[in-house]
């Protein structure tokens, strides 16, 4: 049997902490560690429980999510970040996608979004609601100054690109193209460091913004061609 998704909540309303908690605690696979009022327990967590993946606030005391994912990321890149918040203002989407978190959920979301957001997450498949996908977007659509050249790619590095965008794993990439899935992560590595970005997220967004693909891959659903 594999090992269950550690989970972390990061709340600051008690309520929504034990509701997250009762929900996630009978999914089977997932087990929540820990959970944390404001972004200063939280960066304290992260370090002592390691868990997978946090599913952070951003409006919270003391350090607000954005900071917090910036600790973080620094303090234990490889844990994972799905924000779940009340807000979608396009300047907390744009900045906590920039500083690693994986995903962006809204609460209003249905228990089985957030699930599935949750193994996509730990599975490193951007999590993108529709809406939020085109507030971020329309901000980087003003960045044209910092814009990467797609013609810095390979034709391999574009159609892995297009995998990612379509939030397959590395190794669903590597048995598609039939290459190995060390293969798949160096390419994704060189891909990222081409075109400036940081994550698999950023790297979906650049894919929609360059007609690379289609919104539908950010939802994580698979062409209808």
């Amino acid at each position: 049997m594999s090992e269950p998704i550690r989970v972390l909540i990061v709340d600051d309303h008690t309520v929504v902490r034990d509701g997250l908690n009762a929900l996630l605690s009978v999914e089977p696979g997932i087990l929540v560690v820990g959970s944390a009022a404001d972004g200063v327990e939280a960066v304290k967590l992260a370090g002592e429980l390691e868990p997978d993946i946090i599913l952070l606030d951003l409006v919270m005391p003391k350090m607000d999510g954005v900071q917090a994912i910036n600790e973080i990321k620094n303090n234990n890149p490889e844990i994972k970040i799905l924000v779940l918040t009340s807000f979608a203002e396009n300047h907390q989407v744009y900045s906590a996608i920039k500083s690693g978190a994986i995903g962006y959920l809204m609460k209003d979301s249905s228990a089985d979004d957030l699930i599935n957001a949750i193994r996509d997450t730990y599975e490193n498949k951007p999590v993108l609601q529709p809406e939020i996908a085109r507030k971020l977007m329309h901000d980087i659509q003003g960045q044209e100054s910092q814009k990467p050249l797609k013609n810095t790619l390979t034709d391999r590095e574009i159609e892995i690109l297009r995998q990612v965008a379509l939030g397959k794993t590395n190794q669903e990439i590597a048995d598609e193209l039939v290459v190995s899935e060390r293969t798949v992560r160096t390419h994704i590595t060189n891909i990222l460091a081409k075109l400036r970005l940081s994550n698999r997220t950023q790297a979906a967004l650049y894919a929609l913004r360059e007609g690379i693909a289609h919104m539908r891959y950010v939802e994580g659903e698979n062409e209808n061609e």
